[in-house]
């Protein structure tokens, strides 16, 4: 009787199941009806090229003036999502693995021979289930990678929403709630603002989908991405104003790093002539931008990324590790997919990948590593 009370909180329930589908169903058609930029994906090894209708920003903001109409009429809670974390949890990892399983399955009888569903099987069960075996999978004429990846960042955003909603139900709400609220709100807001930039980013052209990318897009963006907000809704944290400049200087410093490393990418890729920093750009071998932010880093982009990150813990204090999972987490996995690029564009670009190496040695932060 106490292992099954104990466990009870970890299954799904119907409501976790309902609210998870409803989810998906909102974004599935708010994305295909929605009015968006139509933005054309990098052109694939076959020639042909991807398009996507980047209307994120308008969906997400949609979205939260219908719950929030619904929390007003009284048809839904809104700690719903707070009070439910758990299933909501087991549900989503549940429904990645059942996700993948049909990927594996769809991509093994796949016959097509284009770049975006042309099967890569390299005949280890595990490998392929783990990395995929298409690059971009379709389902009824929905892009699943660029859907998973969007339904993950909305749900970080719900799931926060809906820890505040709890926290002043409580009459928890800190200093430190309403920093880290700010911070996510701001960071993600900007991600749908900007997410045509996303069409050209390593994880939209080069990543297979299998279960890495699902389970990193549904269940790991969103479930610990909010751990800060989870962590504080039952520790009280008090920041000096010090405290809080600091904050907040990290924050503006990674964003404008993260930002700016990613737009000045996506503009090369358009446009291999447009201006970096007032100056026409340096490109090693006609293909690598070495100006700008890429003339200092090979992946400034994640350096930028772990300042926000840490920005994200820093109102928790220092009194628990706890809330730095997340930033602590992203360091090994951004040094980790660090080395699996470098290994990549060395085999891709061979003598002009070491010459741009040559030109710029770091990888992440100057002088550091």
């Amino acid at each position: 009787m106490d292992l099954s009370f104990a466990l009870h909180p970890l299954l799904p329930s119907w409501t976790s199941v309902s609210m998870l589908l409803g989810f998906f169903a909102y974004l599935a058609i708010a994305g295909s009806v929605v009015p968006g930029k139509i933005v054309p994906g990098v052109i694939l090894s076959d020639g042909t090229r991807l398009h996507y209708r980047c209307n994120g920003l308008l969906s997400l903001l949609l979205l939260v003036a219908l719950l929030g109409i619904g929390v007003q009429m009284n048809f839904i809670s809104a700690t719903a999502i707070a009070d439910t974390g758990l299933e909501l949890l087991s549900s989503t990892l549940i429904f990645s693995f059942l996700v993948t399983l049909v990927l594996y399955v769809a991509g093994c009888r796949s016959r097509d021979q284009g770049s975006s569903l042309k099967p890569h099987v390299t005949g280890s069960l595990i490998l392929d289930w783990w990395f995929g075996i298409q690059l971009n999978p379709h389902f009824m004429g929905i892009d699943l990678k660029f859907f998973f990846v969007r339904a993950g960042m909305m749900g970080w955003l719900l799931i926060n929403l809906s820890i505040l909603a709890k926290s002043v139900k409580d009459a928890n709400l800190s200093q430190s709630m309403i920093l880290y609220q700010i911070f996510c709100v701001l960071y993600i807001l900007d991600y749908f603002f900007h997410e045509e930039y996303m069409t050209s980013t390593w994880d939209i052209i080069a990543e297979k989908l299998g279960f890495m990318l699902v389970f990193g897009d549904l269940v790991w963006i969103p479930f610990t991405f909010s751990i800060q907000g989870w962590w504080l809704l039952s520790n009280k944290v008090e920041l000096t104003t010090a405290g809080v400049i600091a904050n907040c200087i990290v924050f503006l410093m990674g964003y404008r790093v993260f930002r700016g490393a990613n737009k000045q990418k996506h503009v090369f890729k358009k446009d291999p002539k447009a201006p970096i920093w007032g100056r026409p750009p340096k490109v090693i071998g006609g293909k690598l931008l070495a100006s700008g932010y890429w003339g200092i880093a090979r992946h400034c982009n994640y350096l930028g990324d772990l300042l926000v990150a840490l920005s994200f813990s820093l109102p928790c204090g220092i009194i628990s590790p706890v809330p730095y999972f997340y930033p602590i987490y992203l360091l090994i996995l951004l040094i980790w997919r660090e080395r699996r690029d470098e290994a990549r564009c060395a085999e891709k670009y061979r003598e002009v990948w070491a010459e741009y190496c040559k030109l710029v040695p770091w990888r992440i932060l100057p002088y550091v590593y």
